[in-house]
């Protein structure tokens, strides 16, 4: 592990959205980095960041002061941004072809981006972390790199929030070879970017649909679950398991939760199972970065967990809470699996990825 000297200088583009608050609050006094820059579009630049929220600020608690005071800079002010900061954040609410332009744009003007967005998910040479279980897939940022031109640029992206309840889950037991993955989740109004209140149709109500959801719930675990070797130009998808995905929206504000069947080539015991969720120490944790929660999956015995309002916050909303392991009549196995969408999922999983990055050398001073 790299040691850490001094803090890197952090900015974030997209800082006036719900996971660009996130961010916000995450690295207000984080040890390792200290943010400096705040971009969003041309309508909040030239605000304070206060003043570009306000009536928007979407957390329970308050706003950091320091944060509050900085003036929001325009995210089309690409060279600014590069210049003041040692790597970025990027939360921007754009279409997919106009966010790659920017990423690979900031990247080719030498500043890392660690990537909240889906735009760049599926290319084979940007690595898709969850950074307890592909923590070598970032060893493709060196072939990214040769084809973006750069030397110490580059794009990382963080995977779809709903996967991130089941497949760490389904990680320890990999070497059961599980062939077939059935998942329902039911996913939180603030994946969406929205609140409860400001989204009247969710009361009382459940929709059936979210558009793109199914397809990367299906694609994006073969990815984080593929194939590297030093040398190669891009991530070999898994071929295994199948899955078979539906994504539900609940009238629930926080917490993404999943009711996942499985087939195992080799059907594991019970204790088993139980066993590899207890006794699984993922890379972070053995190198006690930050953000890593300790234990990263947690198992409730009770019959009715795990609930959002009750569990979403384990481990600082950054543990995965499992519950319900039963056998399956129709699959092996069946359980419920709980995780933080807008920490886990999104603003708190990307702080841990820039973290394990800088461990590995990956991001550094200017």
């Amino acid at each position: 592990m790299k040691e850490t000297k001094g803090k890197l200088r952090v900015g974030i583009v997209g800082a006036t959205g719900m996971v660009g608050q996130r961010l916000v609050s995450l690295l207000d006094a984080h040890p390792w980095f200290d943010l400096r820059l705040l971009a969003a579009s041309r309508n909040s630049a030239g605000k304070p960041y206060r003043e570009a929220v306000k009536g928007r600020w979407a957390l329970g608690t308050p706003m950091p002061e320091t944060a509050g005071r900085l003036k929001v800079l325009d995210a089309a002010e690409l060279e600014t941004i590069a210049d003041a900061v040692d790597f970025v954040f990027c939360a921007v609410s754009l279409p997919k072809k106009e966010t790659r332009a920017l990423e690979e744009a900031l990247a080719r003007l030498e500043t890392p981006v660690i990537s909240c967005n889906s735009a760049c998910r599926m290319l084979p040479d940007v690595p898709m972390l969850i950074p307890e279980i592909n923590p070598g897939h970032a060893g493709v940022i060196e072939a990214q790199r040769k084809r973006l031109g750069t030397r110490r640029g580059f794009i990382t992206v963080k995977p779809n929030c709903s996967i991130q309840t089941y497949v760490p889950a389904l990680t320890p037991l990999l070497p059961y070879r599980p062939s077939a993955v059935v998942a329902c989740t039911y996913q939180a109004v603030s994946g969406a970017g929205k609140t409860m209140a400001d989204w009247p149709e969710m009361e009382r109500n459940v929709i059936p649909f979210i558009a793109g959801e199914e397809e990367k719930s299906e694609r994006e675990p073969l990815k984080i679950w593929g194939g590297f070797r030093e040398g190669d130009t891009g991530i070999r998808d898994a071929e295994q398991p199948l899955i078979s995905a539906q994504c539900v929206r609940v009238p629930v504000d926080d917490g993404h939760l999943a009711a996942v069947s499985v087939r195992f080539e080799d059907k594991p015991k019970r204790e088993d199972i139980l066993r590899l969720w207890r006794e699984w120490e993922p890379a972070p944790q053995r190198m006690k970065l930050p953000s890593a929660p300790r234990p990263f999956l947690v198992y409730r015995e009770e019959d009715d967990r795990p609930q959002p309002a009750l569990d979403r916050d384990a481990g600082g909303g950054m543990a995965v809470v499992l519950g319900r392991l039963r056998e399956d009549p129709v699959l092996d196995w069946r359980f419920v699996s709980l995780s933080h969408n807008t920490l886990r999922g999104a603003a708190g999983g990307s702080v841990l990825s820039a973290e394990l990055l800088q461990a590995q050398g990956y991001l550094e001073r200017k």
